[in-house]
């Protein structure tokens, strides 16, 4: 069930675009679920999709394009790291794994703690202060 709160949060997101267009707020609606649950469930996604009008596997589309939306439960702090060339070539691959060994996880884990998840992401746009 989706709490006042977060319908309240829904409404003035949609409110900043015109009716045939508050499809635009999909990327708001997923973040404040993402705040509220830590991650974004199927279920999730069909909240969003009924509050906006759109198709489920649209908003899925949004959800699995953007690496800032997690598909699964994560710790409290997620560390991404760069291994795009840019980074791999400043030691984005090294970094990666000296996290995991320092952390004693597998690249997309979770420390036993909750506290820690470490993953291989995409470009940050950082490319300058790789990694």
């Amino acid at each position: 069930p989706v709490t006042a709160s977060v319908q309240e949060r829904f409404a003035r997101e949609i409110a900043k675009y015109p009716p045939e267009g508050k499809a635009s707020a999909v990327i708001a609606c997923l973040s404040i679920l993402q705040q509220e649950h830590g991650w974004v469930s199927e279920e999730s996604e069909r909240v969003v999709a009924e509050a906006l009008d759109m198709p489920v596997i649209a908003v899925h589309e949004v959800t699995t394009f953007y690496n800032m939306f997690n598909q699964e439960p994560v710790g409290r702090v997620k560390l991404n790291v760069c291994t795009n060339l840019p980074c791999q070539l400043r030691g984005g691959q090294h970094a990666l794994e000296h996290l995991c060994a320092t952390l004693g996880v597998e690249e997309g884990g979770t420390t036993a703690d909750g506290a820690f998840t470490v993953q291989k992401s995409e470009c940050l746009g950082a490319c300058a202060n790789a990694p």
